[in-house]
């Protein structure tokens, strides 16, 4: 290992390792100590049907068991993404194989299922890429759980008493409502949705958002958008259409978004053509566009602390650490997470104790790294060199 990262913690949970299940999602609660995975299937076999788990462990307690989590968790489906509330250190989010949305609250270990989406006309009719809570619009202490799946709808769900996600607001992509800014393939079968794999929210700008899609462009959205989208969906509510601006596309589909925590108009894509792109809300083509891999990259994410680094996560099994202080083309660290070099599929930094980050992979296993000062002390001149980097107009 490198003096720059070293492995703190390497957790897995044997039944769910046994059934050949990955790590599919992965997240840090809000105080830090405790992250939580999710455990499903990239590969769409059979496993709709197939009985799944969220694992916890908080990392702060005393005679911490790697292979055996705080807290155990069974969902009825695969789940394939996970994310814990921003203020409720206990309760998180996970979206399923089935489309449902569920909320579970871990310190209740005999009954932790707190709402859950219900297989109803409002509930998605794909697999779910990713969850997101939203503060309700006016109350800082309130959220909602944001889903986003391959069947082109992009949904809000608000907790009522009864157990049940009910739908709040609701979006859907649809091909001819797409702003032409560029190019883009015509859909073989006159598909009208288009599906979104991965969603992430401005952290200048609560309303918009950017959406991974599997055409491979990103789009920029908004919560604000008024238009009617134009399908025939079933729904509860009027969905209506976000997209405003489509970005150059990926050489295949999207995995992964991210937003910068720094500056408003930056953007990292990662997906299946192994590139990481850095975009500019203001244009169309990336400011810059990285071969990180000759396989698949499953994730990518800034770093909540320094404004220049981010890290991705590889189907050869790595994750790569980089610092665009230090090279625009090449990682600083590139840390071997499997032996066997079995994909990574997941990554996320830990906002509250920022040495912090962890991926899960293939094996079902979750790996905790810790990281030195250089990856979490700002430089001095780093934010300038950010909005450098966003000047840049792409030629």
């Amino acid at each position: 290992m490198s003096p720059q990262v070293s492995c703190l913690h390497t957790l897995g949970y044997p039944p769910a390792q046994a059934q050949g299940l990955h790590v599919t999602g992965i997240s840090w609660n809000s105080t830090g100590s405790v992250v939580a995975c999710a455990y499903g299937r990239v590969d769409h076999g059979d496993w709709s049907m197939l009985k799944s788990f969220v694992c916890a462990w908080n990392l702060d307690r005393r005679g911490l068991s790697p292979r055996q989590p705080s807290a155990v968790v069974e969902a009825p489906s695969a789940v394939l993404c996970l994310a814990f509330h921003p203020m409720q250190p206990s309760h998180v989010a996970g979206g399923l194989y089935s489309g449902e949305v569920l909320v579970w609250d871990l310190s209740r270990p005999e009954d932790p299922l707190l709402w859950r989406t219900g297989l109803t006309d409002d509930t998605h009719t794909d697999p779910v890429s990713q969850v997101v809570w939203l503060p309700e619009p006016g109350h800082s202490h309130r959220f909602q759980v944001l889903s986003v799946a391959t069947d082109g709808k992009v949904l809000l769900w608000q907790g009522i008493g009864t157990g049940q996600l009910q739908l709040t607001e609701g979006f859907a992509l649809v091909t001819q409502q797409l702003p032409r800014s560029t190019k883009l393939k015509k859909h073989p079968r006159g598909e009208t949705e288009v599906g979104a794999t991965a969603v992430a929210f401005s952290s200048f700008d609560p309303r918009l958002f950017i959406l991974g899609t599997e055409g491979g462009f990103p789009l920029k959205c908004s919560l604000a958008a008024g238009e009617a989208a134009l399908t025939r969906m079933p729904s509860s509510v009027p969905l209506r259409a976000p997209a405003q601006f489509t970005f150059s596309p990926h050489g295949g589909p999207i995995y992964s978004v991210s937003c910068s925590p720094f500056h408003r108009n930056l953007f990292l894509s990662a997906g299946t053509d192994g590139h990481v792109h850095l975009y500019s809300m203001l244009q169309a083509p990336p400011l810059t566009s990285l071969q990180l891999s000759l396989k698949y990259l499953f994730a990518v994410r800034w770093s909540p602390v320094r404004p220049l680094v981010f890290a991705a996560a590889s189907g050869e099994g790595d994750v790569q650490l980089f610092d665009l202080q230090k090279s625009s083309q090449k990682p600083t660290v590139s840390i071997k997470q499997t032996q066997d070099e079995s994909p990574v599929y997941c990554l996320e930094f830990n906002s509250q104790q920022t040495q912090l980050l962890a991926a899960g992979d293939a094996q079902g296993t979750v790996k905790v790294w810790q990281l030195s000062t250089e990856f979490t002390e700002q430089g001095p001149r780093e934010a300038e060199d950010l909005d450098r980097l966003a000047a840049e107009v792409a030629t």
